[in-house]
């Protein structure tokens, strides 16, 4: 049975996480106003969060035999996260909404990462994924929470 399915959806993956990685650091770098005090820190931890999936889906893929996307060029040319240069003036609900596209999109590329390790019967991938998914579900459903 072939992974390359599997593989693409990885490298997918990696693309999107560094992407989001890079979204969330642009937010905490650019918070101003009212919520700075817990957002900037919280902010921290999302990227952190964000990073150590990156680093299992990485390795997962190169362990199967494929080959992660690694440059900053690479990961924008893949990536289907949306960032744009930042500017002052967004107020800090403006940039958690950013947040929030950004997330709905990991939610469901994790879900078709299931499905498609699944496929491919590789139940390592399908387990890091559902790992992941609930990390990113009960993220999503927080920062929901702070827009209102």
């Amino acid at each position: 049975m072939s992974n390359e399915h599997t593989q693409e959806v990885l490298n997918q993956t990696v693309a999107d996480l560094s992407k989001a990685s890079a979204l969330v650091h642009q937010i905490h770098w650019y918070l101003r106003g009212p919520g700075f005090l817990y957002l900037h820190p919280k902010m921290d931890e999302l990227k952190d969060q964000l990073d150590e999936h990156l680093d299992e889906f990485a390795e997962r893929l190169i362990t199967i035999g494929g080959s992660p996307v690694s440059t900053l060029a690479e990961f924008d040319k893949n990536s289907k996260i949306e960032m744009t240069p930042a500017v002052w003036g967004k107020s800090n609900s403006e940039r958690v909404k950013e947040l929030i596209v950004a997330y709905k999109y990991l939610t469901q590329l994790f879900k078709d990462g299931i499905k498609i390790a699944g496929d491919d019967g590789d139940d390592v991938t399908v387990d890091l994924y559902t790992t992941a998914l609930g990390d990113i579900e009960k993220t999503l459903w927080m920062i929901e929470a702070e827009v209102g």
